[in-house]
């Protein structure tokens, strides 16, 4: 069975629409250039209930999940606790997010023209940045040293894009290459004028029922600016599945009163 990978987008700033989320196009394009696909995402606000129903889902489904968000040390951010209360585990300061986020503090202080003061009440509760479930492993940021963490293939990086997006890349690259390319889905579709889904539907489940592991997706439009009203008729899956389907795909339609326009390929 071919991994998944999924992503949960954590913030009540998305939900609210304060700020739009830009880690799932992201998340996509980082997979599709590895030749794989996001199989499902998830967004949850600030909720800790929720955070932590969401998490357990993602320990127990076997898939290679990404989380963003919610991982730093101030009131509203609780992933950090969620993953615990998840995997039923206690949290722990990490001694290598320790030693990451203490250089990060002096780097701070040079930067300002100040004196390091480890033992300082706010320098000791940005350790806390630091603790994470036991058994973790962290990964590292290269923007300002603070590092996201890792439970088996869940993975959780901070929800501001610079920082997510290559910390995201590294654990690709360093943890799945051998999945690149296994993923890969081709689709092949027409633009189908004059017709209705509801007629074309027969053909759609018989493509399927003859061709196992190819989907067959249909996508009308009342208004697109070039076509108009049409339907965009096609299936998906992996390249040496899809050209028998996407050749039965095409003769079915001979059969309707139907135009067909160009044919595309994704």
């Amino acid at each position: 069975m071919k991994r998944q990978f999924g992503l949960i987008v954590v913030g009540d700033e998305i939900l609210s629409g304060k700020r739009l989320d830009k880690h799932m196009p992201k998340v996509i394009e980082l997979l599709a250039a590895r030749g794989l696909q996001l199989a499902w995402a998830e967004y949850v606000g600030d909720v800790p209930e929720r955070i932590t129903a969401a998490l357990a889902r993602a320990f127990a489904s076997g898939d290679i999940v990404f989380s963003t968000g919610g991982i730093g040390a101030t009131p509203d951010d609780h992933t950090r606790q969620c993953a615990a209360a998840a995997l039923g585990v206690a949290l722990a300061l990490h001694p290598e997010a320790e030693l990451l986020i203490r250089e990060r503090m002096q780097d701070t202080a040079r930067e300002q023209g100040t004196a390091y003061e480890p033992d300082r009440a706010d320098n000791i509760h940005r350790l806390n940045m630091g603790v994470f479930p036991e058994g973790a492993t962290i990964i590292r940021n290269p923007y300002n040293k603070i590092p996201g963490f890792s439970v088996a293939d869940v993975h959780f990086v901070p929800g501001f894009p610079v920082m997510a997006w290559p910390m995201i890349e590294a654990v690709l690259d360093a943890r799945y290459a051998a999945l690149f390319g296994h993923g890969h889905t081709v689709e092949k579709s027409v633009i189908v004028y004059g017709a209705m889904e509801a007629t074309l539907t027969p053909l759609m489940q018989a493509i399927e029922l003859a061709h196992a592991g190819v989907k067959v997706f249909s996508l009308p439009s009342v208004d697109h600016p070039q076509h108009g009203r049409h339907i965009e008729l096609g299936v998906k899956g992996d390249a040496e599945q899809i050209e028998a389907a996407y050749q039965q795909l095409l003769e079915g339609l001979h059969g309707f009163d139907a135009r067909l326009g160009p044919e595309l390929v994704r």
